[in-house]
Order: C-alpha cells, then structure tokens, then sequence
C-alpha cells in the first residue's frame, strides 16, 4: 500500500517505493481490491459498488460503508444529493464522524477529494478504513499479545504479522511481500486453520506458485469463507507489496463450514517397507525379487519404487496396489545382473524410513523344480488350533535360493499365521513351524499358494509341492467328554473290568503314532 501511504507517511517511504505508487497497473489492482473489501461489507445491507472512485463521490454509499463497520447509525443526510454542496455535506459528515467518534487520524484527505474523484487519496481514506476496521480493533481468536504490547503501540501490520507468525512457526514468514509469492505460506495457513484443508502444503513445487496460491485461496473462500479480495496471480506478484494484508486480515476470524474435505497430513515417516527384496543378502540375478510397502498411517499419497543397479542404471520395478486394510502395495522387480544394488522408496515425493536400501545381489538362482515339501502341517487332517504344527522343505540338489513361507487362512489373508523358519544345513533342509488359529480348512504353501494349481514358487520359479487342503481341529479331543454307550460302557460289578476307549481317544492316539513314525522314517 506504498501509494496509498505516500500522502499519509510520506517520509517513511523510500524513493523506488514511490516510483511503485505512480504505477497506473497496480494501481488497478489496489483499486479493484479495495472495491472488493467495501462490497464485503456493504452486501449486509444490500448496497454495491462497481466503481470506487464514482461511486462515493455523493457520500451516499461512504455514509453506508461507514455505518457498517462502526454500527452505528447517521441521523441526518442527504438522501438525493443532486447538488454538489449537498454531497460535500455527506462526506464532510462521514469524515468527521470517523475522526471525533471514532478516533481515526485522516491524513491531507478532504471532503473535496472525495467528491472530486481523486483516485489516490481515495484509496488512501479506504486503506486507513481497512487498517482500524480489518486489522487493529477486531479481536481474534487464539491471539496472544506480549504483555504491554498494545502499550507500546504495536502497528497493524506488526500485530497482523505476528498472528500469522504464531499460527505458522514452520515457515519463516517476516512480511507481506515475497514471503508469500510461491503460495505455500497462503497453504500452511490455511491449513493452520482449518487442519487438513491443505495438509500437503509442504510438498508443494515453489516453482509452481500460481497453482499452490489458487487451490490454496479457492480452498479458503470455498470453506472458511474468506472472500478472494485479491486473485492468486496477483498474490504471487513481485509488486504485491503489503497489499495481501486487505486478504490476510479476514483469516483470524475465519470458521470452518461444516462437510469441509479435510485429509491427513501425509507423513512419508510412517511408511514401512518389508520383504526379501529389500534384505541385504539372499537376492539373486534373474530371480524375482519382492517386498511390501505398507501406508496405512501415512495418509493420502502414492508410493515410487527406483531400482538401481551396480552401474546406476535404473530398472524395471512392478509396484501394485492391494487395495486391503493396511493400503499396501506389491513390489517386485527382477536383477539383471550381480553386484550391489539400491532400492529407493518414496511415499508422495519423500523417501520413507531406512530407503534407500542396499542389497547384494548373488549368482543365478537355483532349480526351483527340485525342491520339495512334506511333514504333518501339509496333511489335510491332524492339525490343531492354537497348537503349533510343522512341516519340511527340501532343497538339496535345487542350488542358491531363498524359501518363503505363506500360510493362508480360510478368509484369504496372508498375514494372521505368522511362520518360523529353521535352518538345517545337513541335508539343506528347512522346516517351517506355524500355529493355527482357527478351526476351519487352512491352505499352506512354499512363498506362493493359488488355489487352482496349488503351485509353489521358489526363487521365481514354479515348482509342484504338496500343498493341501488342511483340517484344523478344534479344540484337542477329549475322551472324558465323548458320549459314551453300549454293554461295554456299563459298569460291571467284576473286580477290574474296564470301559471301552471312546472314537475320539482311538483318533488321537492314531494320529499320534502315525506322527511318530513319519518322524522315524525321516
């Protein structure tokens, strides 16, 4: 407002500041802004202004837009000033009022000025109207005043500033010029105010100034009701100037209206990544390499995968998206070479925890068609609920791999029945312990289970396991609790006669004798 303020303060103002307010452009802008904040305030009584230096010129709607803003009310004017004393006694009338009743210092501004249509000092009388009315008597919500501040006779615009810098202390905001020109200062306010409003503020491109201030802005007028007095390209421009403070000052009371579209702030910190693909060691070329990426308390943003081989070039990476209660996606990507490789993961531009992770990549991966799988956790029969069971894998002969173990409940989730796997080198044996926790049909497999072929993957190859269909009993039979009948049942009044072993009590037993034998064999 350097050319309004040049005949109120003109001695603070430096030259090139003064060479600015001669600008008839963005002297435009300030026009048609301060149109903007006067209609805000005469639309309450149904009156509007398409010109401001016409429009007051008979006092009539200067006379309104004062009564609006200090509520009271004027006892006598001229209703139809026709005649050009009758429209100098309505602004002489306006300009009184405003500095006997309501304390207002107006500056080499006269009633003649007005009713002349000098634009300048029109300007001049309305920005003095915005700074007592907008900026230095309304209370706001949540503002904390240094004790003796108001004393000191802090200014509007240090007392504006310092609201602002209150709500946003992560941005270094020290005025209302270029700190506001690459609209993410206008973004972290508002979502200061209304959290989630805009909560990827911080993501925002500084080179993309017009779009962040626009869905910034169009967020604020859509659901804090904060009018646009002045448009995002204007808010960007080098020659803002403190203009923005006629915009800003309608923050500290704004509301936020019900149904408003808030989000969670995305926080790529809360990202996890896991799985053999991204393990340091135990990845091999041209084996499929695979991970998991889980965003459930992330927020809204999506998730970038960038393979790197040992020459820095970049590779192939399928990223899927599951869709499931944990928002996790699929990663896989297949080595085209050995060496040291790095997995860069990004959630929304940012890279997660740990990322990026190193992994060596080893020699050609083994046979997958000559691995097998046996033991009583495959047995379609036999398995308990909440009593763990084991199966083994076999991979002497298949050559350097990794072996992987899902076991899939009756629902199709893969990840309620967690497996231990156990090393044993003396004949490349693996054995796979896991509980069950249900007493429906469960499906187990080696890395990958689908329900048509009941193939197994290993190392990226398919290879035929016994994968089956299990029963789960539930809970441990109970020959005590077994309805019990026949004459063998009846007591017998001979000195050691015994009762019959009930069909549950001759099941288990059998169960665990052919469980001992399949341990001896192997």
């Amino acid at each position: 407002m350097h050319d309004i303020e040049a005949d109120l303060d003109e001695e603070d103002m430096p030259a090139t500041e003064r060479e600015l307010a001669d600008d008839a452009q963005w002297k435009l802008i300030q026009k048609n802004t301060f149109t903007r904040w006067a209609n805000e305030h005469l639309k309450t009584v149904n009156k509007h202004m398409n010109d401001l230096e016409n429009d007051l010129s008979d006092g009539l709607r200067l006379v309104a837009l004062v009564e609006v803003l200090s509520g009271k009310k004027f006892k006598h004017i001229n209703k139809r000033p026709n005649f050009r004393t009758q429209k100098l006694e309505n602004v002489t009338m306006s300009l009184k009022f405003l500095e006997e009743d309501e304390g207002i210092k107006i500056v080499n501004i006269d009633s003649t000025d007005i009713v002349d249509k000098k634009l300048k000092l029109i300007l001049g009388l309305i920005w003095t109207l915005i700074l007592h009315y907008s900026i230095s008597m309304p209370v706001w919500e949540g503002e904390e005043p240094e004790p003796g501040e108001r004393e000191k006779g802090a200014t509007p615009k240090q007392r504006l500033l310092g609201w602002i810098q209150g709500k946003v202390p992560d941005l270094p905001i020290k005025n209302f010029t270029h700190d506001w020109n690459d609209g993410r200062a206008v973004g972290a306010l508002v979502d200061a105010i209304a959290p989630g409003l805009c909560p990827d503020w911080e993501d925002w491109d500084p080179k993309k100034s017009k779009p962040n201030a626009k869905e910034a802005m169009d967020a604020a007028e859509k659901w804090l009701d904060v009018p646009q007095l002045i448009k995002p390209e204007e808010m960007i421009n080098p020659k803002i100037d403190e203009l923005s403070m006629t915009y800003l000052s309608q923050f500290p009371n704004a509301k936020l209206k019900p149904g408003a579209p808030l989000r969670p702030r995305t926080n790529a910190a809360r990202v996890r990544a896991y799985g053999p693909g991204i393990e340091p060691t135990g990845n091999h070329m041209g084996a499929a390499a695979r991970f998991t990426v889980e965003t459930f308390s992330a927020g809204r943003g999506e998730v970038t995968v960038i393979i790197l081989n040992p020459k820095g070039q970049q590779e192939t990476c399928e990223v899927i998206f599951n869709d499931d209660r944990n928002k996790t996606y699929s990663c896989t990507y297949t080595p085209q070479m050995e060496g040291d490789y790095r997995v860069i993961v990004k959630f929304s531009t940012k890279e997660i925890p740990k990322s990026p992770f190193n992994v060596k990549v080893e020699g050609a991966a083994g046979d997958a068609s000559k691995c097998s799988a046996a033991g009583p956790g495959l047995e379609k029969s036999g398995v308990m609920a909440l009593h763990k069971t084991y199966f083994e894998i076999f991979t002497e002969g298949a050559g350097r791999g990794n072996v992987e173990v899902i076991i899939m409940d009756p629902a199709g989730h893969r990840e309620r029945v967690k497996p231990v796997i156990t090393k044993k080198d003396r004949i490349h044996l693996l054995r796979g312990i896991h509980t069950k926790r249900c007493w429906h049909s469960f499906s187990a497999s080696v890395l990958r289970w689908t329900p048509d072929s009941k193939q197994s993957v290993f190392c990226g190859s398919l290879a035929t396991c016994r994968a089956k269909e299990m029963l789960c009993h539930w809970p441990r039979c109970s020959a005590q609790r077994c309805p019990r009948q026949g004459r063998c049942c009846v007591p017998s009044p001979y000195k050691g006669s015994r009762r019959r072993s009930t069909p549950c009590s001759d099941y288990w037993t059998r169960w665990c004798r052919r469980a001992l034998q399949y341990q001896e064999d192997r």
